[in-house]
């Protein structure tokens, strides 16, 4: 009898890695970002859109682990098939 890999799917590592940057990249953008800071980056706010762009690679990661997961045989099943 096959089993989902549950949290042990790398892909939901990944999500939620990008997520926790994702979030505290968007914090710093939003709150700790002053006008030194935007002059240097020609007045875009780097940290806020890269921030938003991680949380939204972190939701398309983790949709695509729930709709896709990964099936892991048993031992058992495995050795039926030698």
């Amino acid at each position: 009898m096959a089993h989902k890999a549950g949290l042990f799917d790398l892909r939901l590592v990944i999500a939620v890695l990008f997520g926790v940057y994702g979030v505290v990249l968007a914090v710093v953008g939003l709150g700790f970002t002053d006008e030194t800071d935007l002059a240097k980056s020609d007045g875009l706010n780097i940290n806020l859109w890269s921030g938003v762009g991680m949380a939204a690679l972190a939701a398309l990661f983790a949709t695509w682990a729930i709709l896709r997961p990964i099936v892991v045989p048993d031992a058992s099943d495995a050795r039926e098939d030698a």
